[in-house]
């Protein structure tokens, strides 16, 4: 697998993360964990698809996937190469006016949000690219076009740093104590823009500090304990759930996602 990163001109930086292009020579299964961005997909070429309930589904060439609870196995044809834009947190809310909680769990065709023609006219750009740069331009240009004077959301913001800064251990009316807005409207308003609720974004964050954080010479009990877990067969659930495999089998495979 080779993977090239691009970092966004300074106009889609607040929305932007960063763009990578995935590629592999001879097919790969990648493991996805449960992230905290939006991400847009873009096929090159080759096929990309995933196994769900038991149902093999193909993605489209333009697609757009929410947040998720749990790990999503990606399965790569052979001379595959894949465009991501990936999100910052609430970055997708300024340019799809869609309730994006709506796709949680999923992942969609870009025309699900956007008309048919403007993505044929995309997809038609980007096959006729002559570089990889050449397809970033591309991609930043055809934000840039969707973007009309966001204005950031500042209590969301300031709930996610607080939430990032407690490593996810948090408790929701402990989040907005200090917030002027109450519970259920804050709820909402969190979904709207991050595209799940706080308390899905909290267990998120949880679990992806603990394995950032995890050492082999950690006692995995006692991270568990820190992160907010008192009963170990509700970890390794959640943690089962999370990467699809028991914290012992999943810290000695290997890379992630």
């Amino acid at each position: 697998m080779k993977t090239e990163q691009f970092l966004p001109i300074d106009r889609l930086k607040p929305f932007i993360k960063t763009f990578l292009i995935i590629e592999s020579e001879n097919g790969m299964v990648n493991r996805i964990l449960p992230g905290t961005s939006i991400v847009m997909a873009f096929k090159i070429k080759g096929s990309v698809s995933y196994a769900e309930k038991g149902i093999e589904t193909s993605l489209s060439v333009s697609t757009i996937t929410g947040l998720r609870k749990s790990h999503r196995l990606l399965d790569y044809s052979k001379e595959t190469a894949t465009l991501l834009v990936i999100f910052q947190e609430g970055g997708a809310a300024v340019l799809f006016k869609e309730p994006l909680h709506e796709l949680f769990g999923l992942s969609v065709a870009l025309d699900d949000l956007i008309p048919r023609s403007t993505v044929d006219e995309l997809e038609e750009r980007l096959a006729e690219a002559v570089s990889n740069r050449h397809r970033i331009t591309i991609i930043e240009q055809f934000l840039l076009a969707r973007v009309q004077e966001p204005v950031a959301d500042k209590l969301v913001d300031t709930a996610i740093n607080e939430i990032k800064r407690a490593h996810g251990v948090i408790r929701i009316k402990d989040l907005i104590t200090n917030l002027p807005i109450s519970r259920d409207p804050f709820e909402k308003r969190f979904r709207r823009v991050i595209g799940t609720s706080p308390k899905q974004f909290s267990s998120i964050i949880r679990l992806r500090s603990l394995i950032a954080d995890h050492s082999e010479q950690e006692n995995l009990t006692e991270a568990a304990y820190l992160a907010g877990y008192f009963d170990q067969a509700h970890f390794i659930k959640d943690f089962k759930s999370f990467t699809g495999q028991t914290p012992h089998h999943f810290f000695a495979a290997g890379p992630y996602w």
